[in-house]
């Protein structure tokens, strides 16, 4: 049974939290972020295959590839994009969404409003990110 959440909802911290209206807030918000992804890579793809003349100028030839390289790389970041938004919306169905990973703790609204996929806590981000310093930094 899906939730009907008006356009203009937000949610809020006086709410209890991750209710119906809030998961399907969230849910709604991954959807429309995920086809908006695929949007954008039906439209490269078809610009990729549009473009496939031969210049004969080197340096405009070189300027396309690199054109086209940069695209296909900002492709596979969306495509690993794509699999957090689906794991995302794997946690909106089996009850996990918003409670970090690390401490079981909620997830600011905030927070996850801003970065829905998100699956630490600021906190738990934070340390995360430290412990990544100290390691790179040997």
């Amino acid at each position: 049974m899906a939730v009907e959440v008006e356009e203009d909802y937000k949610p809020r911290e006086d709410e209890p939290f991750m209710n119906e209206r809030q998961r399907e807030y969230f849910r709604v918000k991954l959807l429309n972020w995920k086809e908006d992804i695929l949007k954008e890579s039906r439209e490269t793809l078809a610009h990729l295959q549009d473009d496939n003349n031969i210049l004969p100028d080197l340096a405009d030839r070189a300027s396309t590839e690199t054109d086209r390289s940069l695209e296909l790389r900002t492709r596979d970041r969306q495509r690993k994009l794509i699999s957090k938004i689906d794991a995302a919306l794997k946690r909106i169905e089996d009850g996990t969404y918003g409670y970090c990973e690390e401490t079981g703790e909620p997830i600011s609204l905030r927070r996850l409003d801003a970065r829905p996929i998100a699956t630490l806590s600021i906190e738990a981000q934070e340390r995360h990110e430290r412990r990544e310093r100290v390691y790179r930094d040997d």
